[in-house]
């Protein structure tokens, strides 16, 4: 595919699909009048409107269709070269794309880019998928930006708050293609569940001055019979079944958030074909394997300390099953479809055997 600056025509991919994996894609067009920053709401953020929650229709085509493999593992690189196990990652999120490519929008808006990080450098486009170790990846990033000599000397706030690190969507439209077009694209994701279940821990269940009474409080006034005045007033306390609620409500009393957002969402990987996806679960070797392919420092290797809440254990599977434990059976269903595209996008492992 040819970049045409002219018409401002932008490559579906960076590297093309191979045929035989799946039919291309169309390239996508950026109009002028679409490109502009655009206001965001508090705990919300605009979706494609193309990119549809996944109905029992689509889930039953999806699953019948021939080129998606069954998967009975969390895709765990073992003694398989880990560049063939990027190359299945990609082409399981292609195939998945080709099936459900009718369902989305050929242009690309602002939020597809919104959650890149930019490394210039060496050529590096990082998604942040919160949750999914995306704060000690921001820390490699500023080492490689030359912010930073170590990891180790980049506090909590220098991470969140200081704003060392571009995002994609600051450059205008030719800065924005050159470096999709050029820089090694890179996406790192977590099963959905047990990202979802870290969320909600460090949000609700810590002192937290902003997501309890921008969360707390609406979600206690909506789903908790005979609220206390005080949970109604600090909306600390939220349960988990009340998030789900909040969660699965399609008449939310407050918008979405990027930590509980799905990752095909926050990242569009149908848009912006990644060349690297890694994994939570191989997360170490993944990145180091990533930073080696770049050319970083010899000495610079991913952080394995805990960033938020260190003094709490780090959300398991074994912790992630005892949250879901406390939803029924319907509410588990509704939550997995919830992430359904996820799940089948990174070739994830259903959680539980009653879900369909």
């Amino acid at each position: 595919l040819y970049f045409n600056t002219s018409i401002f025509l932008w490559p579906a991919a960076i590297s093309p699909c191979k045929e035989s994996d799946v039919d291309p894609i169309s390239p996508m067009q950026l109009p002028d009048s679409q490109w502009k920053r655009q206001a965001a709401t508090p705990g919300s953020r605009e979706h494609d409107p193309g990119s549809q929650r996944v109905t029992k229709r689509h889930r039953k085509l999806l699953k019948t269709s021939p080129v998606l493999r069954p998967h009975t593992n969390s895709s765990l690189p073992s003694s398989r070269n880990l560049s063939d196990v990027q190359e299945s990652r990609r082409r399981i999120v292609r195939e998945v794309c080709g099936k459900y490519r009718s369902n989305i929008s050929r242009t690309i808006m602002p939020h597809h880019v919104s959650r890149i990080y930019v490394e210039d450098r060496h050529k590096l486009l990082y998604c942040e998928v919160p949750k999914a170790g995306c704060s000690n990846w921001k820390r490699v990033l500023m080492v490689l930006a030359g912010v930073a000599n170590s990891t180790r000397e980049i506090n909590h706030a220098a991470v969140h708050y200081d704003n060392h690190l571009k995002r994609l969507d600051s450059f205008d439209r030719q800065g924005i293609t050159k470096r999709l077009e050029t820089y090694t694209k890179v996406l790192f994701v977590r099963e959905p569940m047990e990202r979802l279940v870290s969320a909600f821990r460090d949000k609700f269940e810590s002192p937290n001055s902003y997501y309890h009474p921008v969360f707390g409080k609406p979600i206690i006034s909506k789903y908790r019979v005979n609220a206390s005045q005080t949970a109604l007033k600090t909306g600390s306390g939220v349960t988990f079944r009340e998030f789900i609620h909040y969660l699965l409500d399609v008449h939310r009393p407050v918008g979405m958030d990027i930590h509980w957002e799905a990752a095909n969402q926050l990242c569009s990987p149908c848009h912006l074909h990644y060349d690297f996806i890694g994994k939570v679960e191989t997360l170490e070797e993944d990145a180091n394997f990533l930073l080696r392919k770049i050319g970083a420092p010899e000495n610079l290797a991913y952080p394995s300390f805990k960033d938020g809440n260190p003094k709490a254990a780090r959300t398991s599977t074994q912790i992630t099953q005892h949250y879901f434990s406390l939803l029924n059976a319907s509410e588990r269903q509704r939550a997995y479809d919830f992430y359904y595209m996820d799940y089948l996008m990174f070739n994830y492992s259903k959680p539980y055997k009653d879900l369909y």
